[in-house]
């Protein structure tokens, strides 16, 4: 394990080169500058900003020299928004961002799971096809068209949660459904599509034969079974949640970390934009790793598949 866990690690690191290193280039390729404006600056004022920021120094000492700041977790200045730097916009939005994230998990696992095992107990009665009808919408709807929809039933006509900002618990509840109901479809087809092939095994019948209680087959023998691929999902559902979050905090105006990200593109603030994808892409790799190895750890399957590498 602890070879597999090294071997990961090398891994991340690689692969976080490589993110940066391709958004570096995009940002610096990319037309226009962050000084591009409706208001063209004078070109005195725009070469001293340019040499107060570096850009005006050859493209791969620029790179070299922000590479060399992030080993040292300093992602810079932020160009935009004055007196701040990365790392003060990241510690300022991430802990908004992370509750909103995890409320989303909670409410993706929990309704996710609930739904799939009723439609799967419940198989072609009305449960099952109202619990898919859910994951339809979930699936085919966009977050953004849930969001306004969200807002202006439960916010603007019923009045039972604000409209938007981010003040107390019942501010975080439309934002978090919002963000979860994609997710939540998948658990929900997930888990009902392994469960019916979980009540379907021979072992599962034979415990129904000998009289079991249903409860204790369905939630002790089969549930557990039938969690195995929701847990492989966890890392894919960090990076929905991840990426999701943008448009989310966007539209309920929640100062998070992704509300400052899409900011940062419409205002070409590269340090923001390349630091956000760092941070983001670490926490997402970092997510992925733990997920395997909690995998392995439940799986004894993954246990003798890697005795046997070994």
């Amino acid at each position: 394990m602890l070879k597999y866990i090294l071997r990961r690690l090398g891994f991340i690191l690689l692969t976080l080169f490589v993110i940066i290193t391709v958004t570096f280039f995009l940002m610096r390729l990319a037309p226009g500058n962050p000084f591009t404006s409706e208001k063209r600056l004078p070109p005195e004022i725009e070469a001293n900003l340019n040499a107060h920021y570096g850009l005006d120094q050859p493209l791969y000492k620029q790179y070299f020299d922000y590479l060399g700041k992030v080993v040292t977790w300093d992602f810079g200045p932020s160009i935009k928004y004055k007196g701040q730097s990365v790392n003060d916009l990241i510690s300022d939005g991430f802990p908004v961002s992370l509750q909103l994230g995890l409320e989303a998990i909670v409410i993706a696992l929990f309704f996710g799971v609930l739904l799939g095992v009723l439609a799967a107990i419940r198989q072609n009665q009305w449960v099952d096809y109202l619990s898919m009808s859910i994951a339809v919408i979930g699936i085919s709807v966009p977050s953004f068209i849930i969001a306004a929809l969200l807002q202006y039933v439960f916010a603007m006509k019923l009045d039972w949660f604000p409209v938007a900002t981010w003040e107390s618990f019942r501010h975080t509840i439309l934002p978090a459904v919002a963000l979860a109901l994609a997710p939540l479809a998948y658990i929900a087809r997930l888990t009902r599509s392994t469960m019916l092939e979980v009540l379907s095994n021979d072992y599962i019948k034979t415990a129904k034969s000998k009289g079991f209680n249903e409860r204790i087959i369905i939630y002790r023998h089969a549930l557990r079974n039938s969690l195995l691929p929701v847990v492989s999902y966890m890392g894919p559902l960090t990076a929905n949640v991840i990426t999701g979050s943008f448009v989310i905090e966007k539209i309920f105006g929640i100062p998070g970390l992704g509300a400052h990200f899409v900011q940062s593109i419409t205002n070409r603030d590269y340090t923001v934009i390349m630091g956000v994808t760092s941070f983001y892409s670490i926490i997402l790799l970092l997510s992925i790793l733990m997920v395997d190895i909690i995998y392995g750890l439940i799986d004894p399957r993954i246990k003798v598949s890697a005795k046997e590498e070994v």
